[in-house]
């Protein structure tokens, strides 16, 4: 009997990692059975993000060094280069507006009792970081040792390297010849590794939606069930509306189209929040299904992977807004402005792992002199807020990466 397609098996494991842990809810995590089984959900979704993290490094750094260098050789990688970040910085401030705007508009937080958080806000430590201080320790994580970086699994600190040493072949011609050749047949084998892994994505992010949905305290969803509304929402009208539209008027492809390609990487990121670890999967996805050249999706999806967070920055400036609401604060024009370019440099900044907006979240507050402690009010729902907003990032650099191949072929 002939199995379904990777993509079909995927939407199964998908539907039955949700339903099973909407049942599993129900008995309540107290239960032997569902115990157990949470047990054996965490294993095995924990052994296909690891599987995912393992090939992410040899993966970004190959493709990126690959990229350049091909790109160099079609005279093209000027107009690639202004074109990507252009797209990126565009549909990033098109994302935080649309959250500060509803946020605004719906004030989510508005007359909500703080003491209610008050346990959570005592329990939570943070680190306090200025915007320079911030910015500091954000320039100095780029430029690093590149062994420490390959080895620690740094994926902006790789990507830089790894963008200069595409630079580097390219300036040495010919001379370098072999070192490409080697590092394509690298990118090939790697390609193939993810292929592998693949097979157990339906089983992997079954356990991981299993124990996401079955975990989640209903009792703090329902207390913030309005900002909750204005981030899904709005996160859902930036990926379903304008990131397609944007699609369409650019290159002529249809949001079906889109979607019919790119399911794979989408239910991926849904189910593991880490744009970095869905990076196979959407390098597989942009090249193969939705036909980039591999000169193009291998710049433009890994950068993508790092510092395009569409959906990362919407949450964060409507995260802003809401604990402004919640605590009595009403920021002037300026303040929100400083939301507005601050969430963008933390959203550029967050790493591509679960919930890392909580990390750079912090920065967004103290621009505008929130306080850090009600972070900790965002805790419970941002792991299951995740799942929307990393999918969103990864639909961005997917769609990134076919308006750049249809801009700069059309120069």
């Amino acid at each position: 009997m002939k199995l379904p397609s990777l993509n079909i098996q995927i939407l199964i494991g998908a539907v039955v990692g949700i339903v099973a842990g909407l049942y599993f809810h129900g008995l309540g995590v107290e239960n032997t059975m569902v115990t157990s089984s949470l047990y054996v959900s965490g294993l095995v979704g924990t052994l296909f993000i690891d599987l995912l993290k393992m090939v992410l490094i040899p993966l970004v750094f190959c493709s990126i060094a690959v990229g350049i260098a091909n790109l160099r050789q079609h005279h093209q990688m000027h107009r690639v280069w202004k074109t990507t970040l252009i797209f990126f910085m565009f549909t990033m401030a098109i994302a935080i507006t649309i959250g500060m705007a509803a946020s605004l508009y719906f004030k989510p937080g508005a007359g909500m009792q703080i003491a209610m958080f008050a346990d959570a806000m005592g329990q939570f430590k943070t680190q306090q970081l200025t915007l320079s201080e911030f910015s500091s320790q954000f320039l100095h994580g780029l430029f690093v040792n590149p062994f420490n970086a390959l080895a620690e699994g740094n994926v902006l600190a790789v990507v830089i390297f790894a963008l200069i040493l595409g630079i580097a072949l390219v300036m040495g011609g010919e001379r370098y010849k072999n070192i490409l050749s080697i590092l394509q047949e690298g990118l090939e084998i790697t390609m193939r590794i993810v292929g592998w892994v693949m097979l157990l994505a339906p089983f992997g992010i079954a356990a991981l939606l299993i124990k996401l949905v079955a975990t989640q305290d209903t009792a703090m969803l329902s207390s913030m069930a309005k900002f909750m509304a204005v981030v899904i929402s709005t996160t859902l009208l930036h990926g379903v509306l304008i990131l397609p539209l944007l699609l369409y008027l650019i290159t002529g492809k249809t949001p079906l189209w889109f979607w019919r390609g790119a399911r794979e990487a989408l239910v991926t990121a849904f189910a593991t929040s880490s744009s970095s670890a869905t990076l196979p999967v959407t390098m597989r996805c942009t090249m193969q299904h939705l036909h980039v050249k591999p000169e193009i999706a291998g710049f433009v999806v890994p950068l993508g992977a790092t510092v395009n967070m569409d959906g990362t920055a919407l949450y964060e400036a409507a995260a802003a807004l809401f604990i402004a609401n919640l605590v009595g604060v009403e920021l002037s024009f300026v303040q929100q402005l400083i939301v507005f370019f601050t969430a963008m440099i933390a959203a550029i900044g967050a790493p591509g792992i679960p919930s890392a907006g909580m990390v750079t979240m912090v920065m967004v507050l103290q621009s505008v002199g929130l306080p850090a402690e009600a972070i900790a009010i965002l805790l419970p729902i941002d792991r299951l807020l995740d799942t929307l907003r990393t999918t969103v990032n990864v639909q961005g650099d997917m769609i990134g990466s076919l308006v750049v191949q249809k801009l700069v072929s059309n120069k």
